[in-house]
């Protein structure tokens, strides 16, 4: 993921918004209260209520932000590696090290938003399922067309999920490397039933 982003330079909207990914990311949304998002950002409460008439709709926009930062992020990042075509879904494993490595790793937002507000929140549940649902399409693209390929990109989703919670809880980098061989042998057993699905599929002469 990228670094904080300056916002000295920014409209007041686009500062409140950064200020909210970074203290809501790092700290947590209910441990963050509107007072802290106004005084980082630098702007009065009349600019934020203008903004965002409700905190509730501030977490929203943070949510849709955090979505197409991470998402941009995720492409990019399969992009970046080397050889990856061909490799299956084990281009997850250097991807997420990248993303695990970085100092300001809390885990993934949409995680840890339905983790604090479960059914209360419903309209934030609906964001989070959605960001998962997009990271499933993206990850079945590593994967051959084929009738189980949704149904493994479905089942390393969930494989990435939980390294991605083993990883915020581990502080030292061995245990992370653990966490990320652990999901390694996952997704290599993996790409030998997706290989052996697609050797099965009839072919059409």
């Amino acid at each position: 993921m990228t670094p904080i982003i300056e916002t000295s330079d920014k409209p007041p909207r686009e500062r409140i918004l950064l200020t909210a990914h970074d203290l809501f990311y790092s700290n947590g949304i209910r441990a963050t209260g509107i007072d802290k998002v106004i005084a980082e950002a630098g702007v009065s409460k009349v600019t934020f209520y203008r903004n965002f008439p409700s905190k509730n709709a501030l977490i929203l926009a943070f949510l849709d932000y955090r979505h197409q930062r991470w998402i941009s992020w995720f492409r990019d990042a399969l992009q970046r590696q080397s050889g990856c075509e061909g490799q299956g879904l084990m281009c997850l494993v250097p991807v997420l090290e990248e993303w695990f490595d970085k100092p300001l790793f809390r885990g993934c937002a949409f995680i840890n938003t339905a983790a604090e507000f479960a059914d209360s929140f419903p309209e934030a549940l609906e964001v989070c399922r959605r960001h998962k649902q997009d990271m499933v399409g993206i990850i079945a693209e590593l994967l051959p067309v084929g009738e189980f390929r949704f149904s493994l990109a479905n089942a390393a989703a969930v494989a990435v999920d939980g390294a991605i919670v083993r990883a915020q809880l581990e502080t030292q980098s061995p245990d992370i490397k653990t966490a990320l061989a652990g999901l390694a042998l996952i997704l290599s057993t993996f790409d030998r039933v997706s290989e052996t699905a697609y050797s099965s599929q009839p072919t059409h002469q």
